[in-house]
């Protein structure tokens, strides 16, 4: 059979993107791996699947695989091109959607510029929720870092979901930070039994920051947004950082606003960045 899809980008995070309201369409392990494959499929960090609500009050049901095949729970680039997917796809004409997820609701908006902005839910620091094991470990910066050991080395970061887990560690020059090398054993780190992404945050401002990031299941990519929220959230609740931050990626720039910090660590973050389509194509598969 053939299967409809579009190529799009959120500041070079690259997603194949595909109607299942339309059209009942069944995403397995195998499938993904197939379409994210730059040689032998379509090329992408991740696949974004668009379907019918399961819950009352959403609008649409979002499922995401990365590039390994497995399904996660959240995909912040992603979340913005999903509500320019079903906006220039005719499947709503609803400027502000909720969208269901595998961690919860979110709320995607297209702004009057072109950009779209995403409430991506409050962050989550309790380590059983990320989830994170502490057992043995003792907290940094009245729990704010933890120290893991890697091979001898040692890593000290921060933890928190943003609907998915992250890692973040502080870093002079994210340029030389050690992304490719450092980032696998993070991901796979005993003490995340679903796998990390491993953030390095270079703080340029109070206002300012660059970001590289190793995504679970992906590899590093050109930008993560879900990682770029978490960064921010940790630069700003131990004040190194103002309320709404730029941040630069290898892809290009989003804006991360969080009025939270410890007096109101239950406050939502937005992110703001591009949403572009590519091309549109089509692929054979098995039926």
């Amino acid at each position: 059979m053939r299967l409809n899809f579009t190529k799009m980008q959120g500041v070079g995070n690259d997603f194949v993107v595909i109607d299942g309201v339309s059209r009942d369409i069944k995403i397995t392990p195998q499938l993904a791996k197939r379409l994210a494959d730059r040689h032998f499929g379509v090329g992408c960090d991740q696949v974004l699947l668009v379907e019918k609500p399961q819950l009352n009050g959403a609008d649409f049901r979002y499922r995401i695989w990365n590039a390994d095949g497995g399904e996660v729970e959240q995909c912040g680039n992603g979340a913005r091109c999903f509500v320019r997917f079903v906006h220039d796809k005719g499947l709503t004409r609803k400027n502000e959607i909720r969208v269901e997820t595998l961690s919860g609701v979110i709320v995607p908006r297209l702004e009057t510029d072109g950009q779209v902005s995403v409430d991506m839910g409050a962050p989550i620091f309790e380590p059983e929720r990320v989830p994170f094991d502490t057992r043995g470990l003792q907290p940094m910066l009245g729990g704010k870092r933890w120290r893991l050991d890697l091979a001898g080395r040692e890593a000290v970061v921060a933890v928190l979901s943003m609907g998915n887990p992250h890692a973040v560690q502080t870093v002079a020059d994210v340029d030389s930070a050690p992304v490719t090398t450092e980032g696998p054993s993070i991901e796979r780190h005993p003490r995340f039994p679903r796998r990390v992404n491993a953030g390095y945050v270079q703080i340029v401002t109070r206002t300012h920051i660059r970001l590289r990031v190793w995504e679970r299941g992906a590899g590093e990519t050109l930008a993560c947004g879900t990682g770029a929220c978490a960064a921010v959230v940790v630069g700003i609740r131990e004040g190194l950082l103002d309320d709404s931050v730029r941040v630069d990626t290898r892809g290009g720039r989003l804006t991360i606003r969080w009025a939270g910090g410890d007096n109101d660590p239950t406050c939502t973050v937005w992110m703001t960045g591009p949403a572009v389509s590519v091309f549109e194509g089509e692929i054979e598969i098995e039926s």
